[in-house]
């Protein structure tokens, strides 16, 4: 790429910038060693690549290091890793120093660099950065700022003094550490066990990187080893720290955090979607630190109540006895409601009212996926349903009561179109009219858990009962005696390739709020499929038993992890798939509500194909390994 370094300073990155500096021209001096820094001619110098922060441009190039920085030490702080400014297009951006020492080609007069900005990525996780671009199809720059600090870092902090890690041994998962480093152990971790054993033999390894799905759990994480006397670093907020040497703790963003000696590699609830980046790239935190550790050649763990394919397709299954297993799950009580009437029965059954109103323990807390007062109405008077007259989509009442179209959001009064009337049954409630349903069944307030809740109403052990969506299993933080999955059936029948492992992690994140067996809470699920793998594996606390059926239809299909899919929408998707064409080595799919699937045998040929395409103009999104398909 040293050819690339007599494009600077004539790229038209805005598609309006004038008077662009030719590469024959003196260079203009904009670095803060003012005409020091100028280039004498015929002394090339230290040359430097470098790959500009500018998302839709992948390509580095090269510059000088001014002769300044020799004398005042910054060039002593500069290398592979180090974040600069320079002027790229008449511009002055950001960027990272991929290549140092580089010999730039003759005859090109190179501009210097414009300013030192600290630290940044080391040279592993450069390279591990340009595998998850390949990987993702996605842009390098993406993922080296992810790996750099939120601040400027001068230098490392320095390492942490020698602590003792606490002994926790005698474990059923002890030796989990102790494999092949080239794979990674799977551990079937029970909801309610303990993860800090599995933490402390990490830290026994040396500098260890574990990751927790949300950064409120890693922070109490965090809390916790620091108590037991270990040097934490938790990510984001102490880079420095980090780079210095230690224990490194952090959620998704962590999988690319600095690790002095990197010993092991822990992910904890690798089944989390919240290791998965929403904005593409859609990459995973999970399989970047399954990449960083067999890179490094250190032990790596995945920890999971329920392991997805993708991890036991990439390691070994380490599992419990059938007895320590079970005593980690709590008891799930099915409501079987195939016997109901659905019109006359409504939402609830009557069992539920008892636990409603506190028979089996408070707190209490209801789970319903789906917002607003009501996601499906009919007229009263002639049974019409509500829909919008455009798109033709049910109408969805929200808190307002006014009816509201869920394509373009417009809004109007509640009215029958057909025959005028104002008044409507309501055949699909939201978490909102629930809640007013709830508490004439409970005799007692219910309190809806939205985002603007506060988290003082949420533990302060006022309320009894709650509503919400699944978010409401995130937002509160004490033990309950019961929580109630008042629709179940929306999450086992969504069409979704993994819909199986979706609504187990739904049941596995609702237990660790009820607690271990003995502790005697409950879960419960209303339901017309009684019978569902998924249900029968939580009843039998056997999440195992779900492993064969779903592997063999994603083998049968060619999905993740026994095929690579990726999801292209936007603006620009009909010619992006155009110019993409028929390839031997993937089949398209769709178009489906605007996105077309591709298929590929392995990661390799999809990234292979994608990025052989030349992107459109026009907003594109490529999502590799979707979540929601």
């Amino acid at each position: 790429m040293t050819g690339e370094a007599t494009d600077q300073g004539r790229l038209d990155l805005d598609g309006d910038i004038a008077d662009n500096v030719s590469a024959t021209e003196k260079p203009t001096v904009e670095a803060s060693g003012g005409v020091n820094d100028a280039v004498p001619q015929g002394l090339p110098g230290r040359v430097v690549r470098v790959l500009p922060d500018v998302a839709a441009l992948g390509r580095a190039f090269d510059y000088l290091v001014p002769p300044a920085w020799e004398n005042d030490g910054r060039a002593k702080n500069l290398g592979v890793g180090s974040r600069v400014r320079v002027i790229l297009g008449g511009r002055r951006v950001g960027g990272w120093v991929v290549e140092d020492h580089v010999v730039p080609p003759a005859g090109v007069e190179l501009r210097p660099l414009s300013r030192l900005s600290g630290m940044g990525p080391s040279a592993a996780l450069i390279d591990l950065a340009r595998w998850a671009a390949r990987r993702w199809v996605g842009p390098v720059s993406g993922f080296l700022a992810t790996a750099s600090p939120p601040t400027v870092v001068e230098v490392a902090a320095p390492g942490p003094a020698p602590a003792v890690v606490p002994e926790a041994t005698g474990h059923w998962f002890d030796g989990a550490f102790a494999g092949d480093a080239e794979v990674p152990t799977v551990v079937r971790l029970p909801p309610a066990a303990n993860p800090v054993p599995l933490v402390l033999a990490a830290a026994r390894l040396g500098d260890a990187l574990v990751l927790v799905p949300t950064a409120p759990a890693a922070s109490h994480l965090a809390g916790q080893l620091r108590r037991a006397g270990l040097p934490v670093a938790s990510m984001p907020r102490d880079w420095a720290r980090a780079a210095g040497g230690g224990l490194v703790v952090g959620s998704r963003a962590a999988a690319l955090a600095p690790v002095r000696h990197l010993g092991a590699v822990l992910v904890l609830d690798e089944h989390d979607e919240a290791y998965q980046e929403e904005r593409a790239p859609t990459w995973n935190a999970r399989d970047l630190a399954v990449e960083r550790a067999r890179r490094a050649r250190v032990p790596c763990v995945l920890a999971s109540a329920a392991p997805t394919l993708e991890a036991l397709a990439a390691g070994h299954l380490l599992a419990p006895s059938r007895a320590v297993e079970r005593a980690g799950w709590p008891v799930l009580d099915l409501v079987d409601r195939r016997q109901d009437d659905p019109v006359q029965s409504g939402l609830f059954s009557p069992a539920l009212v008892p636990i409603l109103r506190g028979e089996g323990g408070d707190p209490v807390v209801c789970v319903l996926n789906r917002k607003g007062r009501s996601r499906l109405l009919a007229c009263q008077d002639c049974g019409e349903l509500a829909r919008c007259e455009e798109h033709q989509v049910p109408l969805i009442q929200d808190e307002d009561d006014r009816l509201r179209c869920p394509v373009d959001d417009d809004r109007r009064p509640v009215v029958c179109d057909a025959c005028g009337a104002t008044r409507f049954r309501n055949l699909r409630a939201g978490v909102a009219r629930v809640r007013e349903e709830l508490e004439a069944l409970a005799g007692r307030p219910v309190l809806e858990v939205t985002a603007d809740t506060g988290a003082a109403s949420l533990d302060d052990g006022e309320a009894s009962v709650f509503v919400g969506t699944e978010a409401v299993l995130h937002r509160i933080h004490r033990r309950v005696a019961r929580v109630v999955f008042l629709e179940f059936d929306q999450e086992l029948l969504a069409p979704r390739m993994r819909t199986a492992e979706q609504a187990v992690a739904l049941l596995v994140r609702a237990a660790r709020l009820v607690g271990p067996r003995e502790a005697g809470g409950r879960l419960v699920v209303q339901t017309r499929q009684p019978d569902h793998e998924v249900l029968q594996a939580v009843l039998h606390a056997d999440p195992g038993c779900l492993v064969e059926g779903e592997r063999e239809r994603r083998m049968l299909l060619g999905l993740p992890p026994y095929g690579a899919l990726a999801r292209i929408s936007g603006a620009a998707a009909p010619e992006f798939i155009d110019r993409l064409g028929t390839p031997d080595d993937v089949n398209v799919l769709g178009p489906r509500d605007g996105a077309w699937l591709v298929r590929a045998a392995d990661h390799d040929s999809l990234s292979a194909v994608l990025t052989g395409v030349e992107r459109p103009s026009g907003r594109l999104r490529i999502e590799v390994d979707p979540r929601r398909a």
